[in-house]
């Protein structure tokens, strides 16, 4: 007796969940919808809660060193404390919110390399969590996003990688801990200035901000450094602004400015 009970403390035979997205495609400020299947197993137990948690991975720097961790930026419980009969089945609609901050993953119907997104269902059993595997979760942009991000593309600038920084960027009003950044190769008009463009969106209900981070070209007699840039856009005018010149002009003030263009 004494046995089957520690079996059953660690799981042994003790309920599975699957959860089910009935789209994992979704933007920021959207929902996910879909349903949690509670599967009980050769006892009943009492379960305490489902939660529901996006998960993304984050590079942290730490002092000399990098590493990447594993973060949960937003969290949901769907129910509260229920009774698992043996064998029975629990289902559990649910719709989770999306953060606005939520960095993307897909552009262009393209994975950006680099980025990981997924929602993890937890299980609480008699103080024991089950923290089940990752659904993945495809993020796409706003449309204003894709208006800046198109923008790039038609001045020539050509994606690299993406990835979540831990951290926060100075006179930006964040909600999360942490930022994404989307960094490109430049386009050929802008090779002899600098080495790369890094590319992020703080978003919120009504409008975004966009900081641009310009990796500048060192010459035999000058170091090279970083030069930021940063603009609000309004959702509703977005579509009435021709982002390639916004974007080519201010690129080409903020490296004039430095002696490195033209």
């Amino acid at each position: 007796m004494v046995f089957k009970r520690l079996m059953q403390a660690m799981g042994v035979g003790g309920p599975s969940v699957e959860t089910v997205l009935t789209n994992p495609n979704c933007r920021p400020g959207g929902q996910l919808e879909g349903q949690i299947h509670v599967q009980g197993g050769d006892h009943p137990v009492d379960v305490e809660y489902v939660a529901l948690g996006l998960v993304t991975r984050v590079e942290v720097e730490s002092g000399d060193s990098e590493y990447s961790s594993t973060q949960e930026f937003q969290r949901q419980r769907v129910t509260g404390p229920f009774r698992l009969e043996s064998g029975a089945r629990h289902d559990i609609p649910f719709r989770f919110d999306v953060p606005w901050e939520t960095p993307i993953t897909e552009i262009g119907g393209q994975h950006l390399h680099g980025m990981t997104m997924g929602l993890r269902t937890e299980l609480e059993v008699a103080r024991a969590v089950d923290k089940g595997d990752l659904d993945p979760v495809a993020v796409h942009p706003l449309p204003a996003q894709e208006r800046i991000l198109g923008a790039l593309t038609q001045l020539g600038f050509r994606f690299t990688r993406a990835d979540v920084e831990r951290g926060r960027i100075y006179g930006v009003q964040q909600s999360l801990p942490f930022y994404q950044e989307i960094e490109y190769y430049p386009a050929p008009q802008y090779t002899r200035a600098i080495n790369q463009l890094e590319l992020t969106f703080v978003a919120t209900p009504q409008q975004m901000q966009v900081v641009l981070e310009l990796d500048k070209r060192g010459g035999l007699l000058t170091e090279g450094r970083d030069a930021f840039g940063r603009f609000t856009v309004d959702y509703a005018t977005a579509d009435r602004t021709d982002w390639a010149s916004q974007l080519d002009g201010w690129l080409r003030q903020s490296l004039q400015k430095r002696g490195l263009f033209f």
